[in-house]
C-alpha cells in the first residue's frame, strides 16, 4: 500500500538559502575550498555573557518545561525592550515566545488566516513567507518592487492591490529587509499604516534585523505610529541576528491579546515551549549592554561598503547600497541573457559559479527576483575579497567565447 503525500506537503519547496548553505558546507567537508555567501547568520560567536547564563541555567537544573508562551522573566524583558527601543507599551501577556521567528510567523498566520484568505507580500521577499502562507491554505499575493524604489512598496501600490483582491487579510512587512537590505522610513510607514487601517488589514511586521542598520538610519516599528495601528500589528522579532544566536532558536510575536492568546494555544499543541535554557540566556541578551551588537554592526558596515563598491566596479552589474541586514542584491541580467554557457536563469547561474568557481550565492529567483543574486556579507573580509575575485572571473568567463 502506498500512502499518498498531501497536496500541502507537495507544494512546499525546500528553503533555497538553507539548501545553498548545506551544499557549501558539504563541499567544504569534502575538502573543497568553497566561499559561502549564502548563509543568513552572523559569523560572530554568541557573546560570552549570554553563554555564561546558559551554563548557569544548566547548573541550576533549569531544564524542564516552561509556560508555553515563555517564562515571565523573558516576556518582561521583551516588554522592556519594546518600550526602550520601539516606544511600545506591551503587556507581557501579549507576547508569545516561539522556537524561532519562523515559528512565530506561522503560528500567527494559522491564527488569523482561513482558507483562500489573501496575504500581501512585497517582492523581493524572504524565501519562507510564501511557503508559510501556503502552509495555512492562504494565498500569497506578491507586490513587485524594483531598484528605483529601493525595493519598497508605496501606499498607493498597496491600496490598488487590496482593491483588486477578493479576501485581503494580511500584509507581511519586513524592515530591514531580507534579501534587499532596504529600510522603510517613518513617513513611508505612516502612509502604509493608513491604508491598512482603512481596509482592516493586519500587519505582520518582521523586524528581526532591527539592530543591524547603517549610516545613521533609524529603525521605526510601524506598530509605534499610533494606538490604532498598534492594535492591528503583530511585531515579529528575536535574538538570532542581533546577538548571534541563530542556533539557539528563539523568536517572539507581540500584538493584540486575542491573536497572541490563540497563537499560544496553537503553539501548545505543536512545539510547546522554547528550550528553557535558551529562554534564560535570552533574558540576559535583552537586558544587558549592547556593546557586542555595536561591534558586529561596525564590522558589517565595513564589509558592506567594500562588497557593494567592488560589485559596482564590475561591468554591467548594478547594486543598491543596502541600509540594513547583511545582504546585497546585485542585478546581473546582462550575464543571464548574454552568456555563452546556455545559462537561462539565476539558478543555473549560481550552479555554474558554485561548481566552477566554488562560491555559494543564492539565486534571485528564490526571492521572486530572477535577474538578481543575493550575497551575504556575514563572512570575513578575506573570504569576501577572494569570493568577489572569483565572482568577477566567473562573470567574464560566462560571456567569453572558447573558454
Amino acid at each position: 500500500m502506498t500512502i499518498q503525500i498531501s497536496k500541502r506537503a507537495k507544494t512546499i519547496k525546500p528553503s533555497p538559502t538553507l539548501t545553498v548553505s548545506a551544499l557549501a558546507k558539504q563541499m567544504k567537508a569534502e575538502g573543497i575550498d568553497v566561499i559561502n555567501f549564502g548563509v543568513g547568520e552572523p559569523d560572530f560567536n554568541t557573546p560570552e555573557y549570554i553563554k555564561d547564563e546558559a551554563k548557569k541555567a544548566i547548573d541550576e537544573n533549569f531544564t524542564r518545561y516552561t509556560n508555553t508562551s515563555g517564562i515571565i522573566e523573558l516576556r518582561k524583558a521583551i516588554s522592556n525592550k519594546l518600550k526602550r527601543d520601539n516606544d511600545l507599551d506591551c503587556n507581557p501577556n501579549d507576547i508569545l515566545v516561539s522556537p524561532g521567528a519562523k515559528a512565530s510567523i506561522v503560528f500567527v498566520l494559522m491564527t488569523v488566516c482561513d482558507s483562500l484568505d489573501e496575504v500581501l507580500i512585497p517582492s523581493p521577499y524572504w524565501v519562507s513567507y510564501t511557503s508559510q502562507v501556503e502552509m495555512v491554505d492562504a494565498l500569497p499575493v506578491l507586490l513587485p518592487t524594483n531598484m528605483s524604489s529601493n525595493f519598497k512598496i508605496t501606499a498607493k501600490q498597496l491600496e490598488e492591490a487590496i482593491l483588486s483582491l477578493n479576501r485581503p487579510k494580511v500584509l507581511i512587512l519586513n524592515s530591514p529587509n531580507n534579501p534587499t537590505g532596504s529600510v522603510y522610513g517613518k513617513k513611508e510607514l505612516e502612509e502604509i499604516a493608513q491604508v491598512c487601517l482603512k481596509y482592516n488589514i493586519l500587519v505582520i511586521s518582521d523586524e528581526i534585523y532591527e539592530k543591524l542598520i547603517y549610516d545613521g538610519v533609524k529603525h521605526v516599528s510601524i506598530a509605534s505610529l499610533s494606538p490604532e495601528i498598534r492594535e492591528q500589528t503583530i511585531l515579529i522579532n528575536g535574538v538570532s541576528k542581533a546577538y548571534a544566536m541563530t542556533g539557539w532558536r528563539l523568536g517572539y510575536a507581540a500584538g493584540p491579546t486575542d491573536i497572541i492568546k490563540n497563537a499560544s494555544r496553537i503553539q501548545s499543541h505543536t512545539t510547546s515551549c522554547v528550550n528553557s535554557i535558551t529562554q534564560k540566556a535570552a533574558v540576559v541578551a535583552l537586558d544587558k549592554c549592547e556593546e557586542s551588537i555595536f561591534i558586529m554592526r561596525e564590522e558589517f558596515q565595513k564589509r558592506r561598503n567594500f562588497l557593494v563598491e567592488e560589485l559596482r566596479n564590475i561591468p554591467n552589474v548594478k547594486c543598491n547600497m543596502p541600509q540594513g541586514a547583511f545582504y546585497a542584491m546585485p542585478n546581473v541580467p546582462y550575464y543571464l541573457h548574454n552568456n555563452k554557457k546556455g545559462i537561462t536563469n539565476s539558478i543555473e547561474f549560481c550552479e555554474f559559479l558554485l561548481k566552477k568557481y566554488k562560491i555559494a550565492i543564492v539565486p534571485g529567483s528564490a526571492f521572486g527576483a530572477d535577474e538578481f543574486v543575493r550575497f551575504s556579507y556575514a563572512t570575513d573580509m578575506k573570504s569576501i575579497k577572494e569570493g568577489l575575485k572569483r565572482f568577477k572571473e566567473g562573470l567574464l568567463e560566462s560571456i567569453s567565447h572558447g573558454l
